[in-house]
């Protein structure tokens, strides 16, 4: 997702917010269905009744849980850290950065 929101961002004119939201449109379908498949694989072992199931029930509930977990913070999570992130780093960048042109009008000289 913060591929694609990246090369989005090449273009000057769009905004870090419609990046990730184009992102965010381009990469759900492909992130459900990773999800979806690593969690229905997994999930016979986390319901399994029977001989072993009760050393392998909680390491199941542990796989499912965790692709629950991480697809709920790549969905929602990724795209706000992003955007505040690159409201960081223009907030860090020098102010002659910021302005284009103001460095060569200053006499800098690119080499």
């Amino acid at each position: 997702m913060i591929d694609f929101a990246i090369e989005a961002r090449r273009d000057p004119s769009v905004s870090a917010a419609d990046a990730i939201h184009q992102a965010c449109m381009v990469r759900f379908r492909p992130i459900m269905m990773t999800t979806m498949a690593a969690l229905l694989g997994t999930l016979p072992i986390a319901l399994a009744a029977g001989g072993g199931s009760e050393a392998r029930g909680p390491l199941g509930l542990a796989v499912v849980g965790g692709l629950a977990v991480s697809q709920l913070l790549t969905l929602f999570l990724t795209p706000v850290v992003f955007i505040y992130l690159d409201r960081l780093q223009h907030w860090l960048r020098p102010k002659r950065a910021r302005v284009p042109g103001l460095a060569e009008k200053m006499g800098a000289t690119a080499d």
